[in-house]
């Protein structure tokens, strides 16, 4: 049965996080957040991660080791909710992982790790995703609209204890990497939106086939993109 939103609780928690952002350096926030996320929505674990300069999703802050097994597969195979979550910007749902079909490759691998439902939200900075907040379930849980909406709330928190940090420059290297990762964007973007049309490929995908260019070839996807809208052509590709 679905776990009971209390807004009251909700809302005591958002402020108190709100308040503990400019306290504590970007590191500890977020792991607060995903701790806070776990006690307040009664799941079985939470984790967030944040794009670095080659459009990768790395892990930052995880409540259990579940959580960073999830977060880690879904970075090595590519796939999952939290990953599309991240692309598309929206939230993404799943039940059960391990029969979802979108993701076959996540779903083998996490055959009998004790993850069931996963529900992936986007973490942005000034409106530009550059991250994901994920969350599971033990077992197979169907999210209600009531979840999503509340858990996309609390995503907020994240992405306004980032912007907090990133402008008190209390990130370090994450400040560097979270700007890159905003101020590269559009050409990203635009650079997906030519993959879909030339290859026949989807969102996903050919945002996957930028990240895969620019992990082989070693320049930023920011500079992947620009070349690539520059000439046609990926690093690996020939005439």
């Amino acid at each position: 049965m679905a776990a009971a939103v209390d807004a009251r609780a909700l809302a005591l928690s958002l402020k108190r996080l709100r308040q503990e952002r400019d306290a504590t350096v970007l590191q500890a926030s977020l792991q607060r957040i995903a701790e806070s996320c776990v006690e307040l929505f009664g799941l079985s674990g939470s984790g967030l991660m944040l794009a670095d300069e080659h459009g990768e999703l790395r892990y930052v802050a995880s409540t259990d080791a579940r959580s960073h097994l999830l977060e880690e597969v879904q970075i090595e195979t590519g796939q999952g909710p939290c990953i599309e979550s991240y692309v598309r910007a929206d939230t993404v749902a799943c039940d059960d992982i391990e029969d979802d079909e979108r993701w076959p490759l996540l779903a083998k691998r996490l055959t009998g790790s004790g993850i069931g439902a996963v529900l992936g939200v986007p973490i942005t900075l000034l409106g530009v995703p550059v991250g994901n907040l994920d969350v599971y379930h033990h077992s197979r849980h169907p999210w209600t609209a009531d979840e999503r909406d509340a858990l996309s709330r609390f995503g907020d928190v994240a992405d306004a204890a980032i912007t907090a940090a990133v402008n008190a420059e209390q990130a370090g290297a994450l400040a560097e990497q979270l700007t890159y990762a905003l101020e590269n964007r559009i050409p990203i973007e635009r650079a997906t939106g030519y993959l879909m049309a030339r290859d026949g490929l989807d969102h996903a995908a050919a945002f996957q086939r930028l990240r895969r260019a620019a992990r082989s070839g070693g320049p930023r996807i920011g500079e992947v993109a620009e070349g690539l809208l520059r000439t046609g052509r990926l690093p690996d590709e020939t005439d």
